[in-house]
């Protein structure tokens, strides 16, 4: 098992719940019903602090430490604060997504990594599809301007899978790893239908 091989497992075993976190719905979800420029910024700069938050509190845990995890915290709670006011005037952290609840938990690094690739690979789905609302909200400023944050996300997520390959040392560490991964995914997809059902709207099962 490597970085790769991960992504890999984890894009075909939650293929079906991607390509709904990918979707327009989803973007209803994010936004509670109201899909319009001002509240894909702040579904935007919400998740970026939620993520900010407990990338915080691990990197206070660790600061009595050199590790390369304790920096990649660092620089991603960094990066994620900079989107947010990058996005938004004057951000501040609302209700917090599901899967960040999840990726608080972990306490190991392999596990933490994990989650992060987890969170990273949803991101990247709820970003495309911001995108795309930009491009048929005919606003190409504001649709480049969530490509660049695509990009910044992309970047960071092939710094999650390179130090997934540093930090898991055998089976057990990349089995943590998956875990994380699967539970933050799996948070992500029940956030995603308890808010559409709260909306009026019944997903469909995944198969």
């Amino acid at each position: 098992m490597n970085g790769n091989d991960l992504e890999a497992a984890l894009r075909d075993d939650h293929e079906t719940a991607f390509s709904r976190l990918g979707s327009s719905k989803a973007m209803y979800a994010l936004t509670d019903g109201e899909m319009d420029g001002d509240r894909i910024r702040a579904a935007a700069a919400n998740d970026a602090l939620a993520l900010a938050a407990v990338l915080d509190e691990w990197t206070s845990e660790t600061a009595d430490q050199s590790g390369d995890e304790t920096t990649l915290f660092a620089d991603l709670a960094e990066g994620a604060r900079e989107r947010a006011a990058d996005v938004v005037d004057d951000p501040a952290l609302a209700d917090e997504p599901l899967m960040y609840g999840a990726l608080s938990t972990f306490e190991s690094a392999p596990a933490r990594l994990g989650g992060l690739l987890g969170r990273s690979l949803v991101a990247l789905e709820h970003a495309r599809q911001m995108v795309g609302f930009f491009v048929g909200d005919a606003d190409p400023t504001a649709a480049n301007e969530f490509r660049s944050i695509r990009s910044d996300l992309e970047s960071e997520r092939d710094r999650i899978v390179d130090a997934l390959e540093d930090g898991c040392q055998g089976g057990d560490d990349w089995d943590a790893a998956r875990d994380a991964a699967d539970a933050v995914i799996d948070a992500a997809y029940d956030d995603y239908v308890e808010t559409l059902e709260s909306l009026g709207i019944k997903p469909k099962n995944v198969c």
